[in-house]
């Protein structure tokens, strides 16, 4: 048999109303949703997963990261201000120079699933 690109789907219409009933009923909120879907989307973009996964090894000021990432210093404060908007990322001040780190432990679960993830798919 070819391999086919289509999506196999079934050859009949049938709901299994008590599947869709354990799914609804533990299927999170709308605003919920539309969270998790921006969150996805802030970290789509390939300057700012390299941020985030820097961030995810090591508390770096906006110079260090602009330096791993590849971009200008203003191209990183910009990415920064869209992950701190979405509260993925927070900065803590030391004299005149300012530290981000990743927001909390949830973060860091995201991106070293996503790694994992990632490594498996390559294998």
């Amino acid at each position: 048999m070819k391999n086919s690109n289509k999506v196999p789907i079934c050859g009949v219409t049938y709901i299994d109303e008590k599947k869709v009933k354990r799914v609804e009923k533990e299927f999170p909120d709308e605003e919920a949703v539309l969270t998790v879907s921006e969150t996805l989307k802030i970290l789509g973009d390939p300057t700012r997963l390299k941020i985030v996964l820097s961030l995810a090894k090591e508390e770096l000021c906006v110079c260090d990261l602009s330096v791993i990432a590849g971009v200008s210093i203003s191209a990183v404060s910009h990415h920064l201000r869209l992950l701190r908007a979405q509260r993925l990322v927070k900065f803590r001040k030391s004299g005149k120079i300012v530290y981000y780190s990743l927001a909390d432990e949830h973060m860091h679960l995201i991106v070293n699933l996503t790694l994992e993830h990632a490594a498996e798919l390559r294998r």
